[in-house]
């Protein structure tokens, strides 16, 4: 089986792109920011939450994603180290949510109902597979946090590094997850991601509305 979202583009982009930020700690370390202002398009576009984003979600452009960006930085703002718990950005990205609830009236602040939780890395693959193909076929993305890895060949790219997951497809005893992050579209193995070799691990969030 194979599900995949409808995902956004910025100018020719496949999502957001943190590479775009002019701000060198941004740039550097704005992974985490980057993953939940795409989610806000997303939810934005096409769940119907338009106060998520400040912008023409109608007309995304990299201009805009990077004045999002430094309107999300001081709710998940980059660190020594990133952000490497789950609970920080589900903490920033809760405190943002809540900061657009208050702007508006209350049928409008009742609407961005979202909820989050958080999955850890610890979680056997069996585990991660059914919380991730669950929330795809719920028509929700998954943000994915991947701090170390053994295998730094093939993931190189997304080591201490947030992303989304915004698709699925079975594949025998695997499952390859679509990945949105770099404003590009990547298929890997989630059988081989989520076996990182390393005791401290990251994990996923799943969204709730």
């Amino acid at each position: 089986m194979k599900k995949e979202l409808e995902y956004f583009a910025i100018e020719g982009a496949f999502g957001g792109n943190q590479d775009w930020f002019s701000n060198v700690v941004m740039n550097m370390g704005g992974c985490a920011a980057a993953t939940a202002c795409d989610s806000c398009i997303y939810f934005a576009k096409y769940m119907g939450m338009r106060a998520l984003y400040p912008y023409d979600i109608n007309n995304l452009t990299k201009e805009d994603y990077k004045r999002f960006s430094q309107v999300m930085k001081p709710y998940i703002r980059p660190r020594v180290g990133g952000v490497r718990k789950l609970s920080w950005y589900m903490d920033g990205f809760s405190k943002y949510i809540a900061a657009v609830q208050a702007k508006l009236d209350i049928e409008e602040a009742g609407f961005l109902n979202i909820r989050m939780q958080e999955i850890s890395g610890d979680v056997e693959y069996a585990e991660a597979y059914r919380r991730i193909k669950s929330q795809i076929d719920a028509g929700l993305p998954v943000p994915y946090l991947m701090l170390k890895h053994k295998n730094t060949e093939e993931f190189k790219e997304f080591t201490w590094h947030w992303f989304l997951v915004v698709g699925y497809e079975e594949k025998d005893e695997d499952m390859l997850i679509r990945i949105a992050t770099y404003g590009e579209e990547i298929w890997l193995s989630l059988r081989k991601m989520w076996a990182t070799g390393y005791e401290e691990k990251g994990g996923i969030v799943l969204y709730t509305i």
